[in-house]
């Protein structure tokens, strides 16, 4: 497996699980996401975007990085196009790093879709901030290693049909959700996660115990 870190813009706590997790990754970093390399204590391999969110210091900090800049007119986000980026140098799995919270809600918004949308094209995909972690759960089945107490919602973006979940505090057998239902919110994982989906997509958001 080739993993990438995609550093995107949005909140980051620095946890020692998240450390583990990005150990021997490759590293791109999107727009103003690159000040989470200092953070990290990584170096980018590139650096993607129309780079109207990063200031001076930042541009002098990083001026040894390759920069791959895009205009500010165009279809994509810059988040985007740097998994695209990393798809090109041979990625299977990409972590998206800063994925949630920030200053943009509709970027936040648009990194969940876009998960969904890489793990339907066959890429392991995971989002994180330190604080909180994601994944797509699409048909079949999906597992996760959160620990147990972790505080975790199933987030359905369509209708959901035959969910089921193990290891959890509120286990569910073969249930079917509309789509803006509540029932997949708030649950705790008990263990090791086992979740079966018969058809539907949605994305899995838990709290990770710091």
């Amino acid at each position: 497996m080739s993993l990438f870190v995609i550093l995107l813009g949005g909140d980051l706590t620095v946890a020692a699980r998240l450390r583990a997790q990005i150990a021997g990754a490759r590293i791109i970093a999107a727009d103003s996401g690159i000040r989470h390399a200092a953070t990290l204590g990584l170096t980018p391999e590139l650096w993607v975007g129309d780079m109207d969110s990063v200031d001076a210091a930042e541009a002098a900090r990083w001026r040894d990085v390759a920069i791959e800049r895009h205009p500010a007119d165009k279809d994509m986000t810059d988040g985007e196009l740097a998994a695209e980026a990393a798809l090109a140098r041979g990625a299977t799995a990409l972590l998206l790093v800063g994925a949630f919270g920030g200053e943009r809600a509709d970027h936040a918004f648009l990194h969940m879709t876009s998960a969904i949308r890489l793990a339907e094209r066959g890429v392991a995909v995971r989002l994180s901030s330190g604080g909180e972690e994601g994944w797509p759960v699409l048909p079949g089945e999906t597992t996760g290693d959160l620990p147990p107490g972790s505080l975790f919602s199933l987030l359905p973006f369509t209708d959901l049909a035959g969910l089921s979940i193990d290891g959890a505090k509120w286990p569910l057998a073969g249930r079917d959700v509309p789509f803006g239902s509540s029932l997949t919110l708030s649950n705790v994982a008990t263990g090791p996660l086992r979740i079966r989906l018969a058809a539907g997509r949605a994305l899995l958001v838990a709290r990770i115990g710091l």
